[in-house]
């Protein structure tokens, strides 16, 4: 597999949309300091996902963007897009029967980044994957810049192993191996909260019964007061019942009493008007 061209348009000093074709397997990129060279491997750097702006000679990613001259205005966005001739078969999975392979980044001036593999809106992680441990990367041995050799000499073990082991095409599975690993411990941390959230719950769930239990005591008695209350009214309404009997059959017998004092009244009365008339 190699770069078959890059397509760059509103990248640093490629305002129009330009085309650097690699016809062959060497190649290469000439030019006066200043024309640019040093923007083509950044181009490159960054389509493979390269996060880091410092390892592209900017302080942001938006730094990539054509930022104007004195005879030309600024752009919104830049377009990278690399095209890689696979007719070799190197890349394997969904993409070993494509022979060509076509990745393209795109950013504006608000940091959106967008990604495409084979014209198909992606993840970056995709466009990593497909290229992990065939030595292409944003950091990897296929880009040797200046010094390089150099730092190789000189790395520390662990990182030229880093670098023996992408050329051993072994990186991948490294990779894989530390996805795992992460999802085992966001399994273990995740299995962590649900036994924090289900001992929450039986907390919860235990309080819950207590307070079902107390309203169920609370409607008891309530039915209790009730009940209560209505037997003391029934009582209350027997009593002043039989009290008012009782005024009743007092009020009765004084009537009687009344109405035999008036016959008496009147006998009287009749007798006082016979003596007068005799």
């Amino acid at each position: 597999m190699r770069l078959k061209c890059i397509k760059l348009a509103g990248v640093k000093s490629f305002v129009d949309p330009t085309t650097v074709n690699f016809p062959s397997n060497m190649a290469a990129v000439v030019g006066p300091n200043g024309c640019g060279k040093s923007n083509i491997i950044d181009a490159v750097r960054w389509v493979m996902g390269e996060s880091s702006a410092k390892n592209l000679r900017g302080e942001s990613m938006t730094d990539v963007i054509f930022n104007g001259s004195t005879s030309r205005k600024p752009v919104s966005q830049a377009s990278i897009e690399l095209v890689f001739d696979n007719s070799d078969g190197t890349l394997v999975g969904e993409y070993a029967a494509y022979a060509e392979i076509s990745i393209r980044r795109k950013v504006t001036r608000d940091s959106q980044n967008s990604y495409y593999l084979n014209g198909t809106k992606c993840r970056r992680r995709d466009i990593t994957d497909i290229f992990l441990g065939t030595g292409l990367g944003p950091r990897s041995y296929s880009i040797i810049e200046q010094g390089m050799i150099s730092k190789l000499i000189e790395a520390k073990p662990e990182d030229l192993r880093n670098f023996i082991e992408e050329a051993a095409g072994i990186s991948k599975y490294k990779e894989r191996r530390r996805e795992t690993e992460n999802r085992i411990r966001r399994t273990h941390e995740n299995l962590a909260r649900l036994t924090d959230l289900r001992e929450e719950l039986e907390r919860q769930l235990e309080r819950l019964h207590r307070q079902a239990q107390a309203a169920e005591k609370y409607q008891e008695y309530k039915a209790e007061e009730r009940q209560l209350k209505a037997q003391l009214s029934a009582l209350r309404w027997q009593a002043l019942n039989e009290q008012v009997g009782q005024r009743e059959a007092v009020i009765g017998n004084q009537e009687v009493g009344f109405e035999a004092l008036v016959a008496d009244q009147r006998s009287a009365d009749a007798s006082i008007e016979r003596l007068r008339d005799g």
